[in-house]
C-alpha cells in the first residue's frame, strides 16, 4: 500500500525517558523521600517497565545529584541541602531574566493570552492556599517564557537548574504569594509593551525574592 508521506511524524518517548522523568518528578516533590533507598525491580513494576531503563535513569539521576549508587549495596535519594538554594537561584534568575527579554520577539497574541491565562490559575491555586498546585502552575508559566525564547542552551541549562530549585521549593515550603500573582502580571504587560529590559529586571527579581522568603523562614524557625 502507498505510504503517505506529509503526515507529521509521531513523537517517540522511551522507556528510559518515561522513567527518568517520573522518578525525578517522585523525588523533587518527595514522593521519594530524601535518603530513601530504591529498589529497582520495585520500581520497574511501579512504571511497568524492565529494570534496564530504571538502571538507566538512576545512572541519569545520579549524575544529576538526585541519587547516590553505592555499587553492590543500595541506590538512596540524596538529602535536601536546603541553604543551596542561596546558589541555585542567582544563575536561575538570570537565565529567567534573560529569557523574558529573548521572548519578546517572539510574542504573539496567542503566547500573552496564554500567559494571562495561566497566570489566572496561578492566582486561583495562591488565593485558595493551594501550594503544591501553585508551584506546578509558577513552573508552567515561565517555561511558556523558556519556550517562547526559543534558545536550546538556556532550555538546556534551565532544565538541570530548575529542577533542582524545584525541590527545594517543595522542601523547603515556600509560600507564594499575592507578590508574585502582581509581579507576573508585571512582566507579561512589560513584554507586551515591547520593553524587554524592564521584563527582564522584574523577572529576575521575582526569583531573587525567594532567596529573601527563604532566610525569613529560616529566622521564624
Amino acid at each position: 500500500m502507498p505510504v503517505p508521506t506529509d503526515l507529521a511524524k509521531p513523537i517517540r518517548v522511551s522507556a528510559k525517558e518515561n522513567a527518568f522523568k517520573q522518578l525525578q518528578q517522585w523525588i523533587i516533590d518527595g514522593t521519594l523521600h530524601p535518603g530513601e533507598k530504591l529498589n529497582d525491580t520495585e520500581l520497574a513494576s511501579a512504571l511497568g517497565v524492565s529494570r534496564t531503563p530504571i538502571r538507566e535513569s538512576l545512572q541519569l539521576l545520579e549524575v544529576q545529584g538526585f541519587v547516590k549508587m553505592y555499587p553492590g549495596k543500595a541506590t538512596q535519594v540524596t538529602e535536601v541541602d536546603r541553604s543551596s538554594i542561596v546558589d541555585l537561584l542567582p544563575p536561575l534568575a538570570a537565565l529567567q531574566a534573560l529569557s523574558a527579554e529573548l521572548a519578546v520577539p517572539h510574542l504573539t497574541d496567542e503566547i500573552i493570552e496564554l500567559l494571562e491565562h495561566t497566570n489566572e490559575r496561578f492566582a486561583e491555586a495562591v488565593r485558595s492556599k493551594d501550594y503544591f498546585s501553585a508551584l506546578k502552575i509558577d513552573e508552567e508559566f515561565h517555561q511558556i517564557i523558556v519556550d517562547t525564547a526559543n534558545n536550546q542552551y538556556i532550555s538546556s541549562l534551565l532544565s538541570s537548574l530548575q529542577a533542582h530549585v524545584r525541590r527545594m521549593f517543595f522542601h523547603n515550603s515556600i509560600i507564594l504569594t499575592d507578590k508574585s500573582i502582581d509581579e507576573h502580571q508585571k512582566v507579561i504587560k512589560l513584554m507586551k509593551d515591547r520593553n524587554a529590559t524592564y521584563a527582564s529586571t522584574i523577572m529576575r527579581e521575582n526569583w531573587l525574592r525567594a532567596i529573601d522568603e527563604f532566610h525569613s523562614l529560616e529566622e521564624a524557625k
